[in-house]
């Protein structure tokens, strides 16, 4: 059937702009894709392939292909791996290329690149700037051609990339279906077209594409004609110092970028109006520092740094002669008017009227219903493990045997696929007892070896914030609610499921049910109210509940529970025996946890510490979770 062509997609001009970019300019390092399901993301890739040039293959000229990873995919089946029937048929050690090689001149398309393992990312990502793939392993030395268009989606909702990875995508580009009723109709039309008759469909279409596919051919010709001036590569570098965008991959993407464009639209030179363009698709993943922040760039931000860097632009350029004649320079301005203050923006507050009272007009908030404090930014979130070795849902948290992890050592056992190496090594002892001389390898079962892999999983975070009368001085309070926000950041980054529970007056409330939403997490516990006593056995009580619920429905997640609290159980009869029993409850039910211990001023009772003994899990210090040294706190026994 044929595929639903490139010209035929409706909107998604920005998208479509930055794919044909990529494919001029191959080293602009590929194209993230984020939004939601129902873009039209996938297809407008797909298209892509058939507008790039043919490739030339060893003398024969065949259509550039498109490759598909697959989110299940070994390392072995992206970078390649020994050649399995040479070895065994002629004893010769040979090197297989996989996809990364395949792509070469195409398109390596990775749908949910989010969700890929991150060494996997880092390969491809790797391959995808500098064009070629080195391999080391197996005793084999290997080098190859890998210069392709490479292409990730995502759908954000199902957890984030590292910023690092984010980063080393040299292009990045927010997808949503258009609210215009015209647009919406125009696309269900065409859809259905191509349903009823693909190829009559794609016949309507093919002129287009081909006028752009030459147009595409004619950019890629003219790339190294193209100049870029030092006053754009100012405004380039004024430009990302503005964003405060880390190292330099910025400015040579957005360099890369406006020459491509400039190709694309027939110029010469790199113009302000490519650095724009150019800017708009590389500089918005690369300001988002934190995952709770809003995508996208702010377009008045945009005109506000184009304007500094015009005049950057503009100071970098030599001065210009003095009028031999001695009068005043063209356009009859001098050069003694008096001095820019720079305005009341530049000294001035920012802000004469009052400062907010922190608990509301005339101060009248009761003590039992006080708004959550914000949170402060000081925290950086540790490693939180769940200990031992576990097979839940791939994530990025705690250790877990995997199908398409990193292989760490073979087993005589069927183990997750076959380890080559140990397997040719094993049979390679036997060869000289099995009368073999020459030709081909003889095996026998007994020299099969499994291959074990290692990976990461997610886990069910279940934080248990203590919003009692004692925690809520308003310093304290700023600070546990950003320790949780910091800890729900990297859970995002993680991939996990959270829960939150609130514990104030008489009871535990479940704020947030376990969801993959993190962000919901963050909306919830800003508006957290707090005051009263502090029922932390209740608190316990529930967590177990949503942890035992949760396992019934996932079996393989393993949790993890967080509670930040002061110890000071208050609510209810003999409350402190009760939380303690509480606490032995959860540790019998075999829940990992940890106890952020929120205690302060001279004299501390050491009560968290008593209940994190309890729950045969670690203990830290509120304050230390900013310190360096804290990593993988988490010891219970699982």
């Amino acid at each position: 059937m044929a595929g639903f062509p490139f010209s035929a997609v409706v909107g998604q001009d920005q998208l479509r702009l930055a794919l044909i970019l990529c494919a001029v300019h191959p080293g602009i390092g590929g194209v993230l894709v984020r939004g939601e399901k129902g873009t039209a993301k996938s297809t407008v890739v797909r298209a892509l392939t058939a507008l790039l040039p043919a490739v030339d293959d060893a003398g024969v000229t065949r259509p550039a292909r498109l490759v598909e990873l697959p989110v299940g995919a070994t390392e072995d089946r992206v970078i390649g791996s020994i050649d399995l029937e040479k070895v065994l048929r002629d004893g010769e050690r040979a090197f297989q290329p996989g996809l990364l090689a395949a792509a070469h001149q195409g398109v390596l398309y990775v749908d949910e690149v989010n969700l890929l393992h991150d060494h996997l990312v880092d390969v491809l990502l790797d391959a995808a700037a500098m064009g070629r793939v080195h391999v080391e392993r197996d005793g084999i030395s290997h080098s190859h051609a890998a210069k392709f268009v490479l292409v990730g989606t995502m759908n954000p909702e199902e957890g984030e990339l590292r910023p690092q990875l984010l980063d080393r995508f040299g292009l990045a580009v927010d997808v949503s279906a258009s609210r215009d009723v015209d647009v919406r109709m125009e696309v269900v039309r065409r859809r259905l077209d191509y349903e009823r008759d693909p190829q009559a469909f794609a016949r309507r279409y093919a002129p287009a594409d081909q006028e752009l596919a030459a147009e595409i051919l004619s950019a890629r010709n003219k790339l190294d004609g193209v100049e870029l001036s030092n006053r754009e590569l100012r405004r380039i570098a004024s430009l990302c110092a503005s964003f405060d965008v880390d190292g330099m991959r910025a400015d040579l993407v957005l360099a890369r970028t406006a020459t491509a464009h400039a190709a694309w639209r027939g110029g010469s030179e790199v113009t302000e109006e490519d650095v724009r363009v150019a800017a708009e698709l590389t500089l918005p993943h690369r300001r988002r520092r934190d995952p709770f922040d809003e995508p996208g760039l702010d377009q008045q931000q945009l005109d506000d740094a184009m304007d500094r860097a015009d005049e950057d632009a503009r100071a970098g350029e030599p001065e210009p002669p003095e009028n031999p004649e001695g009068g005043e320079p063209e356009g009859g301005e001098s050069d003694g008017g008096e001095p820019d203050d720079g305005g009341p923006d530049d000294d001035g507050p920012d802000d004469d009227g009052p400062q907010d009272d922190p608990d509301g007009p005339g101060g009248g908030v009761r003590a039992t219903d006080r708004p959550s404090a914000p949170p402060s930014s000081a925290f950086k979130a540790k490693l939180l493990e769940v200990p031992g070795v576990g097979e839940g849902a791939p994530g990025r948290r705690s250790r877990s045997t995997s199908t398409r992890g990193r292989v760490v050592r073979s087993t005589t056992d069927r183990g997750h696929g076959l380890h080559l190496t140990s397997t040719v090594f094993a049979a390679a002892e036997s060869q000289i007892a099995r009368g073999r001389t020459v030709g081909r390898l003889r095996l026998a079962p007994a020299d099969l070896r499994g291959a074990i892999r290692e990976g990461r999983e997610g886990n069910l975070i279940v934080f248990v914030v203590d919003a009692s009368g004692s925690m809520a001085a308003r310093d304290r309070l700023s600070a546990v609610t950003g320790a949780v926000v910091s800890l729900l950041r990297d859970a995002y980054q993680r991939r996990d499921k959270v829960a939150v529970i609130t514990v104030r007056g008489r009871e535990a409330e479940l704020v947030l049910p376990p969801t993959s939403s993190v962000d919901i997490a963050v909306r919830r516990l800003q508006s957290m109210r707090t005051g009263g006593k502090s029922p932390l056995a209740e608190g316990f009580l529930r967590a177990r509940e949503v942890i035992l619920r949760e396992r019934l429905r996932d079996p393989q997640r393993r949790a993890l529970m967080v509670a930040l609290t002061d110890g000071r159980a208050t609510g209810g009869k003999d409350a402190l025996h009760r939380a303690r029993v509480a606490a032995h409850l959860l540790a019998d039910a075999s829940v990992a946890s940890i106890v952020v211990d929120c205690e302060t001023g001279l004299v501390r009772l050491g009560l968290a510490a008593e209940l994190a003994r309890e729950l045969r899990g670690g203990c830290v210090r509120l304050a230390e979770l900013s310190a360096q040294q804290v990593a993988g706190v988490v010891r219970a026994a699982a």
